[in-house]
């Protein structure tokens, strides 16, 4: 929303308009698209038009300065909520569905019916999956390479309940912070790539 009110400002600026004019059209822009958007089913207004101080802050600049981004991490790792139980890994194999499926939060689903996470479309995970994105880094022999201690079950967790702890405007989704998936569901996306019986770890 902050975006659209930015780029709103910038383009009646670039006419001849005053600062006050654009500030108004803004304004009016952000309350035409409130008005006009219609919450259906899992896509929600607020998850649409809403944003919180992470979005907002990340969203109103190109590159945030080292310590606002650092205020931010510190600020989005104490969001996190590890496993109440205390244990990290699921169902390898239920987390390689998960992986796969890039459906949820459509107007289309189902109220409470299950999100992916499609990883694919950003990471490879597996070696016999050939059709994988590369905007994020290989997830491939993730646990092989780092093992399973405390410190990497639990950043683990937190990079994928909410990247933007590690990277203040991290691309990748907020999937627990969001509750775009399940604790259960992050449970087996953990087991996918740090159980030794996992594709990932062959």
């Amino acid at each position: 929303m902050k975006q659209l009110k930015s780029v709103m400002a910038i383009a009646v600026l670039l006419c001849g308009g005053s600062a006050t004019a654009a500030d108004k059209y803004a304004d009016q822009a952000a309350a035409l698209l409130k008005a006009d958007f219609k919450s259906k089913g899992p896509a929600t207004l607020e998850r649409v038009v809403e944003q919180d101080e992470a979005q907002k802050a990340c969203s109103s600049a190109a590159a945030l300065p080292a310590k606002k981004a650092k205020a931010l991490e510190e600020a989005q790792l104490k969001l996190v909520k590890y496993p109440a139980d205390g244990k990290y890994l699921g169902d390898w194999k239920a987390g390689e569905k998960i992986a796969q499926n890039g459906r949820g939060m459509q107007s289309s689903d189902k109220v409470g019916s299950e999100n992916g996470g499609n990883c694919y479309a950003c990471h490879q995970v597996s070696k016999e999956e050939i059709s994988f994105g590369n905007i994020g880094p290989t997830l491939y022999q993730y646990g092989k390479l780092r093992g399973d201690s405390e410190a990497i079950l639990k950043y683990t967790w937190a990079k994928l309940y909410n990247a933007q702890a590690f990277n203040a405007c991290s691309r990748m989704p907020r999937f627990g912070h969001n509750g775009v998936l399940t604790e259960q569901q992050l449970k087996d996306l953990m087991a996918l790539l740090l159980d030794p019986q996992s594709p990932v770890n062959k």
